[in-house]
């Protein structure tokens, strides 16, 4: 069998949801934060198999795609994931159990239903009955004709009815756990000095001899279960039919997509799991996964904060170019800025658009949204921009995954107020994040806005690493102003992409570009000359780009690179004149933004993207990425990466094996990368306000 040129994608990504599984594991981290980390990693997964394994199994049954990615033998993927997610799964219950005897040692204690004191118990059945009860409506799994197609974001408690002495045949039952509409902890009464907490589905649990009554029954046994479901959207080709009507139909479809995953309680009765599974159509080798007596911890990242310890986040700035200053278009009219989020405040963001929807001489704001916040700040600025009579255009992505429902209903409130919606193109995802506003002042127009690397979400902002580009350069909003009207016109407009000059924009030119950059550097090597590539990015899995990394590896240029999760390259080869370093930091913050600096000759070129280097950013996708021109903001961003190329506390190195271990700090200072850029934009904060 031929040998490999670079790691399987979602083996690689499994091994970034083990370095998050490290933070929960890493006593130094605190407490609250280490439940929060089984959370991300609950929910890391669960999105993992409802969209990489989902397609890894429709490759299998179909054999082709012609939407997929196709990798080669996802048989054998398949087992390997199945392989490792139950190792993972071991490790997991570990954590969590040590993380139990943490919270006991703090007089924090989680009770199920069996543990409770009698006045517990009034209290929690006072509870359900006032609260829970109207929510609760069994299913009698036998004497229904059709087995109930199971919600993959629900959590069911499978039980069985008993009697004693057996004068009655037991039966099974579902009950849906309330989680959507109820908080999955309950603070209960305790004793001074202490804190009990019972889970939802324990509520119901010591409930259940009151939901099944009208039965008869005197013993019952419940274990909880879960579905991980296909989340693919299958858009068909239906000319007749819009996108928004095919999303919509999407949607619906999504709730009966074929099972990949079925979660339980290894304790379950065995004759109620065969027959659950065998209800939904479930074989040994679709990932039957035993677990421990509590599943979907992704609601643990909403523990209660019942803890002493409080979290050390510091708040975010307002960048020091923009503090007191009466506007921020104003400032952004004279000099580019670069915000670096969560540590600057997105407000300066939603300030922008708030001055321009009252500025009488703007005419128009144009922008692209992919996620946004629940509440959107965003949304409430473009609104009031429309109300003050500018045109307003928003480009809204209906298929960003997970997010297609909330952009539905964005649509909808956006056309509503009077907003041009725009909602993509066939086959191809609008990812890029650019506004553009147009100001006439005496007749004479001018742009500005900005190019960003993460979603205008001020929610996420606050827990994202990402930047953000405030500026009014003509050469890169004219770029920006071709993007949007090819995104008003793609049909007609596809050669104003091939015109940008200053941003490398993809499908078009970005793959291109970022090749000729790449061999810029080999070139220079062969010549002797000095030459080196510093890239940041989410993921690194494209196999062109892979080839000439290793390529420029192998000719003695300098690579070093930082990628949060899936990342495909070997770092370790033997033909490499210089060492490729390769690092991945996870920590508190998300590390979300892209970066790309090449040496050129001494003549930086360095980029903020919104794309990653993946098929699907590189060749599927309207990405933008941007020139950084003020050398001022050149050098922060270097900086930036170079204090996180050092991080030896959250830093993994990257090798061949996956192995995530931690960077060494040997006789080093210690670097915790995230605290270090919150000091050092800081100390740039205090020096630019003392002049």
């Amino acid at each position: 069998m031929q040998k490999r040129k670079t790691i399987i994608r979602d083996i690689s990504w499994l091994s970034f949801n083990s370095r998050v599984l490290q933070e929960a594991d890493d006593q130094s981290v605190p407490l609250k934060e280490r439940i929060r980390f089984l959370g991300i990693y609950s929910n890391n997964m669960d999105e993992f198999f409802r969209v990489r394994v989902a397609a890894l199994q429709r490759m299998q049954d179909t054999g082709a795609g012609k939407k997929m990615h196709l990798e080669i033998d996802p048989a054998s993927i398949l087992e390997d994931i199945q392989e490792k997610v139950l190792v993972m799964q071991k490790t997991f219950e570990r954590v969590w159990n040590e993380i139990l005897r943490e919270l006991a040692r703090q007089q924090i204690k989680i009770l199920n239903e069996k543990k409770l004191s009698a006045s517990q118990q009034k209290f929690v059945l006072t509870y359900f009955n006032e609260q829970v009860r109207s929510y609760i409506v069994p299913l009698m799994i036998e004497n229904i004709q059709a087995f109930p197609e199971l919600n993959d974001k629900s959590l069911y408690l499978a039980c069985k009815l008993s009697k004693k002495d057996n004068s009655i045949s037991d039966k099974y039952a579902l009950v849906s756990v309330p989680t959507r509409h109820l908080s999955r902890f309950l603070i209960l009464p305790s004793k001074e000095g202490e804190i009990n907490i019972i889970l939802l589905e324990d509520v119901v649990r010591l409930a259940l001899p009151i939901i099944f009554s009208f039965f008869g029954y005197d013993q019952f046994s419940s274990h909880i279960i879960k579905v991980t479901r296909d989340a693919e959207i299958d858009i068909d080709n239906d000319v007749a039919t819009s996108l928004m009507q095919k999303i919509e139909k999407g949607l619906k479809n999504r709730k009966h997509g074929k099972p990949v995953r079925f979660v339980f309680d290894k304790d379950i009765d065995a004759g109620l799991l065969t027959y659950l599974t065998r209800k939904l159509g479930l074989t040994k080798k679709d990932n039957l996964i035993p677990g421990s007596r509590i599943h979907n911890f992704k609601d643990f990242m909403n523990f209660p904060d019942v803890f002493d310890q409080k979290g050390q986040r510091k708040k975010p700035f307002i960048h020091p170019l923009l503090r007191n200053k009466n506007s921020v278009s104003r400032i952004v009219m004279e000099k580019d800025i670069l915000l670096n989020f969560p540590y600057h405040s997105f407000d300066s963001v939603i300030d922008l658009l708030r001055e321009a929807a009252i500025d009488p001489e703007v005419v128009s704001i144009k922008i692209t949204c992919y996620r946004l916040a629940p509440r959107s700040k965003i949304i409430n600025a473009l609104t009031n921009a429309q109300r003050n009579g500018k045109e307003v255009t928003v480009m809204i992505e209906l298929r960003a995954r997970f997010d297609e429902e909330a952009n539905l209903e964005w649509k909808k409130d956006l056309e509503d107020a009077g907003i041009k919606v725009l909602i993509g193109i066939p086959n191809v995802k609008v990812h890029a994040k650019i506004c553009l506003i147009k100001k006439r002042i005496k007749n004479h127009t001018v742009h500005y806005g900005f190019v960003a690397t993460g979603n205008l979400n001020e929610k996420t902002a606050q827990i994202y690493g990402d930047h953000c580009l405030l500026t009014s350069d003509r050469k890169i909003m004219a770029d920006v102003n071709r993007m949007f009207t090819f995104l008003e016109n793609p049909k007609t407009r596809i050669k104003l992409l091939r015109e940008c000059k200053t941003l490398l924009v993809s499908p078009i030119k970005m793959r291109n570009r970022i090749i000729s950059l790449i061999n810029k550097e080999i070139l220079n090597a062969q010549k002797k000359k000095p030459s080196s590539i510093i890239l940041k990015l989410n993921s690194l899995s494209d196999e062109l780009l892979i080839s000439k990394l290793y390529e420029a590896a192998r000719a003695g240029v300098e690579v070093k690179i930082i990628v949060r999760s899936i990342f495909c390259m070997f770092t370790e080869q033997p033909k490499f004149k210089v060492a490729v370093q390769a690092i991945s930091i996870v920590d508190e913050y998300l590390e979300h933004a892209r970066v790309m600096i090449f040496h050129n000759g001494g003549q930086e070129k360095v980029f903020i993207s919104s794309g990653d280097w993946m098929v699907r950013n590189l060749d599927h996708r309207i990405e933008a990425a941007c020139p950084i021109l003020e050398p001022n903001i050149i050098q922060e961003l270097k900086d930036v990466l170079n204090i996180q190329l050092k991080d030896n506390i959250k830093g993994r190195i990257l090798d061949n094996e996956l192995h995530n271990l931690y960077v060494n700090p040997r006789n080093q200072t210690k670097i915790r990368s995230q605290v270090e850029i919150y000091n050092y934009l800081r100390r740039k904060n205090n020096i630019l306000m003392k002049k």
